[in-house]
């Protein structure tokens, strides 16, 4: 005899729930990474936000805030103009000579003096690549145009480089009305306490993540900029520029840089290309294993494995931005799962983060 069960509606009226849900995640998945990034930047001017508010009267952060976005606009003014046109200059610079770069790369030798025992490895590698090149240098040669037209369409993002300070700036202003509402959401007891304990860890999570990121990044361009120069290296400040921002993709973004490194040194006819390769292998190993664990909290460190398969997810899901929240996404959802098994078993609400770190405090507000 069939009948109505409950249960089963239920369980399906959730299950189609989730998945409209899912499917409207993906379709403003632009508006959300929009408010990731936003978020992201408010963590990292809260140390700022924090400092001047330490001088200022009165409890409202809106003072402090207007004076952080004055400084952080003065500052980026100065450093458009006095790093920008070099960079400018050397991309103008750089894309005119494309073609013959190409040519070099294809009918000339790359000088790197190696011992004499590695000099045939050499020739075969560099034959190689030559033949490559040969092979799809029209191609190559053919992209550059159309390279440049999608690089002019990006323009439609700079409203969204706009959005981001104004977003930061709100989840500044009001980090603790919005930590409050979303608390408000749960019900009164354990449950609510599971979710203030996930948005406190997260805090201490996302504030020690960026930080750190932004720290690493700098201190390539700074390192970059100053042994290129110090090297003659062609095109100095812009491949320093261009390694910058790839810092931010765990593993692929250090590896991408090194290679246009690497590439454009050589099409440039640099003669100590050798030195430059060292210099990228020993500034890796010096990243990896002495200041990355400096400034990040081992509360974030992930397996390599793990470090690796979620690029490759976050390529296939967003790519270059899922590429970006990878290591952040996978860290969160370790937070999450955390907090979840310490609510069932009823353990004591203790974590690494907390531990590691002074008491945790409204999210955005301050880390």
């Amino acid at each position: 005899m069939l009948g109505f069960d409950k249960k089963a509606a239920r369980w399906t009226w959730t299950a189609a729930i989730v998945l409209l849900l899912l499917r409207a995640i993906y379709e403003i998945r632009e508006t959300l990474f929009v408010l990731v990034i936003a978020v992201l930047f408010a963590y990292m001017l809260t140390p700022l936000v924090n400092m001047v508010n330490r001088f200022l009267p009165g409890k409202s952060r809106a003072p402090g805030l207007a004076i952080t976005y004055l400084l952080l606009v003065t500052t980026l003014v100065v450093l458009g103009i006095e790093i920008g046109t070099t960079v400018a200059e050397e991309a103008t610079s750089l894309i005119a000579r494309g073609p013959e770069f190409f040519r070099n790369l294809q009918g000339s030798h790359v000088n790197i003096t190696l011992p004499h025992y590695l000099e045939e490895l050499k020739g075969n590698l560099l034959g190689r690549i030559q033949g490559l090149l040969q092979a799809h240098s029209n191609d190559i040669l053919g992209y550059i145009p159309s390279a440049g037209l999608k690089l002019l369409s990006f323009s439609g993002y700079l409203l969204f480089v706009v959005l981001v300070p104004i977003i930061s700036f709100f989840l500044l202003k009001d980090g603790p009305a919005i930590r409050d509402s979303l608390v408000s959401l749960a019900p009164a007891g354990p449950r609510r306490d599971m979710w203030v304990n996930i948005l406190q860890d997260t805090n201490v999570l996302l504030g020690q993540y960026v930080r750190a990121m932004g720290l690493l990044c700098l201190a390539t361009f700074i390192v970059f900029s100053i042994v290129f120069s110090v090297f003659g290296v062609p095109y100095a400040i812009l491949l320093a520029a261009i390694a910058f921002p790839l810092e931010f993709i765990p593993m692929v973004g250090p590896l991408t840089a090194a290679i246009i490194i690497i590439v454009v040194t050589a099409a440039s006819g640099y003669p100590n290309l050798l030195a430059v390769v060292i210099f990228l292998g020993v500034y890796r190993l010096f990243q990896d294993y002495v200041l990355s664990p400096r400034v990040m909290s081992s509360g974030i460190e992930l397996h390599p494995l793990m470090v690796i398969l979620g690029v490759l997810a976050g390529e296939k899901l967003g790519g270059v931005p899922g590429m970006f929240l990878s290591v952040p996404a996978i860290a969160l959802v370790r937070v999450f799962y955390r907090r979840m098994v310490i609510a069932v078993a009823g353990a004591p609400a203790v974590t690494e983060l907390h531990e590691q770190s002074a008491p945790a405090r409204p999210p955005v507000e301050s880390a």
